[in-house]
């Protein structure tokens, strides 16, 4: 009897402590009319859109809301990205 809820015990574990899947961001560019503004910026996007297709449909509506147009998502990639990207990005570094 012990060594089943040992054994029950320890499978729960073992499936709560499942890998989590590694988080994805994307890069990419937008502008405002009137007057032109441009901005390079970096944001987080769900796993199953971490493809240029993908963060482009989750980032279009996120930068309307904020008056921004999205030009293109230039890459995803994962969290090992981030520290290259952050300078560049200044204030639009995971904003949206």
């Amino acid at each position: 009897m012990r060594l089943s809820v040992l054994l029950a015990a320890l499978a729960l574990g073992s499936a709560l402590a499942a890998p989590v899947e590694a988080a994805c961001f994307a890069d990419y560019k937008a502008k405002q009319d009137r007057p032109l503004r441009l901005h390079y910026g970096v944001a987080k996007v769900p796993d199953g859109a971490c493809n240029r297709k993908g963060a482009t449909r989750v980032l279009k509506p996120r930068l309307q809301q904020a008056g921004w147009t999205l030009l293109n998502v230039l890459s995803t990639f994962g969290p090992e990205g981030l520290d290259e990207r952050k300078a560049s990005a200044g204030s639009y570094f995971l904003r949206y």
